[in-house]
C-alpha cells in the first residue's frame, strides 16, 4: 500500500514517488506536521473542476432570479463561473 501523507522535505526529496502515488490516490503534503497541500491525479482534478462548474449558476440564472418588482431581495453570496466555460 502506498503512502498518503508526506512531509514537505520527503515530498521534495522523493517527488517522483509522490507523483506516482498521486496517480493512484490523493497525497497530502504536510508542513510542520499540518496538512498544507494535496497532490492529485490530473483526471481527478479535472473531474472536480467539472463538478464545481456544473454546480455554479450561470449569469443568466442569476439575472433571471432578480425580482421583477420594486421589492428588496437578499443578495446571494455565490461564486460565478469563469467566462467562456
Amino acid at each position: 500500500m502506498s503512502r498518503r501523507q508526506w512531509s514537505i522535505q520527503d515530498a521534495k526529496n522523493r517527488f517522483s514517488e509522490v507523483v506516482e502515488a498521486a496517480r493512484r490516490a490523493p497525497q497530502v503534503v504536510t508542513k510542520h506536521g499540518t496538512p498544507a497541500v494535496m497532490v492529485v491525479d490530473i483526471n481527478e482534478y479535472e473531474r472536480l473542476r467539472r463538478l464545481e462548474r456544473a454546480q455554479a449558476p450561470s449569469f443568466a440564472d442569476v439575472l433571471l432570479a432578480i425580482p421583477q418588482d420594486d421589492r428588496e431581495f437578499p443578495q446571494a453570496k455565490v461564486r460565478m463561473r469563469e467566462p467562456g466555460i
